[in-house]
């Protein structure tokens, strides 16, 4: 009977959350904005890329001077330059309006700038001088180097291969970072989503004063239950919706998009800390949906129940005020009591989880601490909902609630 009851308040929870259309209008509304945003970025590189493309085609005309001896004559006439013949009047030339461009290059190049002056093209076009007149050194320099090695040497256009080790074996970088931090992003996505759904499902049959009936029908830890796995499946349903847009923009339409170029095939899910990382997920889930469950049981209306959510929902945002000092120095005091206080545990110990600084004994300890936590945090909020539902009109008495046996 307890387990067609709770399958009864899953399937009902669900389906009435799903079936409003201020449900869908909310969960459809991020990803159009992501449709008109990934739409408008799409324009806005063609066009970009277009502008590009032609001011490549374009020869940009200039005289030049060149004090250093380093410039090409024969590369400065490729870019559209010529050599001045009197640079004592180039610069007021330029300033009249007869001339397009006039490049000053200075004996030493090393000491003192090449002065540039060319007629007004725009802000965003101005620039284009300064680029000629620095790809024109470059290339003079490389040819006259003459090698293709001692060019990328000076420019620093070489690759390097890093390999690390850790306790005799082989230690990953960010192929091994990011798997685990999936949980962090998930925890948060999860809470978000959720949170004021949570209180809304507990408020709402309070505020509606139903809550008696239901409960001579239902047991108190069957229905929080079973409201606690409704909201998961309704958070999954959300998170896919969201999540679609952004895959099938990185699949088809990366390039276009200016996405990063992140190869998946190199992540490394080693099973430690994808085990830990999972468990401090749900041992956290757990801990915060107790705390928002005892919040709705304790107030009487969803605008009294704010002024209590917002700073457990603070706490969640606190480790990342230090969150260079937890991958920096994760022994420091600080990092220490945001790892075992429970309100923080869960996003330190994944952070820490992620980058390896998590020992083996840190990570039982607060493991079973989140847990330990969480399932009382739930009990402690089903005997809170038990006498808070009939309390409408004002706030619960914990003295009272905790006097009475349940």
């Amino acid at each position: 009977m307890a387990r067609h009851n709770l399958g009864t308040v899953v399937q009902f929870e669900f389906t009435r959350t799903v079936k409003k259309r201020r449900f869908w209008i909310a969960t459809l509304a991020i990803p159009v904005l992501l449709g008109i945003v990934f739409a408008l970025v799409f324009a806005s590189n063609s066009s970009t890329q277009q502008r590009s493309d032609e001011q490549k085609n374009q020869t940009l005309t200039f005289s030049y001077s060149d004090a250093s001896g380093l410039i090409e004559p024969k590369l400065a006439t490729a870019m559209g330059g010529t050599l001045e013949k009197d640079p004592g009047t180039a610069v007021e030339r330029v300033r009249e309006g007869t001339l397009n461009a006039y490049f000053n290059f200075p004996a030493s190049i090393g000491k003192d700038p090449v002065r540039v002056y060319g007629t007004d093209q725009g802000i965003f076009k101005n620039g284009s001088y300064d680029a000629v007149a620095k790809q024109l050194v470059v290339l003079s320099a490389q040819q006259k180097v003459g090698s293709a090695e001692l060019t990328a040497a000076v420019q620093g256009n070489f690759s390097t291969e890093s390999q690390t080790f850790k306790d005799g074996q082989i230690s990953g970088g960010l192929e091994t970072v990011v798997p685990p931090l999936l949980f962090l992003v998930l925890f948060y996505v999860v809470i978000i989503l959720l949170a004021n759904q949570m209180l809304a499902s507990t408020l709402e049959e309070k505020e509606n004063r139903v809550t008696e009936m239901i409960l001579t029908t239902l047991n108190p830890t069957t229905l929080v239950v079973g409201k606690v796995i409704s909201l998961f499946l309704v958070g999954a349903v959300q998170a896919l919706v969201f999540a679609t847009p952004m895959v099938l923009g990185y699949i088809f339409f990366r390039d276009q998009l200016a996405m990063p170029d992140f190869d998946l095939s190199n992540l490394q899910f080693q099973f430690l800390p994808m085990l830990i990382g999972g468990l401090l997920f749900v041992g956290g889930f757990i801990l915060f949906t107790g705390v928002l469950v005892g919040i709705g049981a304790v107030m009487p209306t969803a605008k009294d129940a704010s002024t209590v959510f917002a700073p457990v929902m603070i706490m969640m945002f606190i480790p990342f005020y230090i969150v260079t000092m937890v991958v920096s120095d994760p022994g420091s005091i600080i990092v220490q009591i945001f790892t075992f206080f429970p309100f923080t545990a869960p996003i330190t110990a994944m952070l820490r989880n992620a980058f390896g600084s998590l020992s083996g004994v840190s990570a039982v300890i607060v493991i079973v601490e989140l847990f330990v936590f969480g399932f009382v945090a739930l009990r402690v909020a089903v005997h809170l909902f038990r006498y808070g539902s009939i309390e409408y009109s004002r706030k619960l008495s914990l003295r009272t609630a905790f006097a009475r046996k349940p």
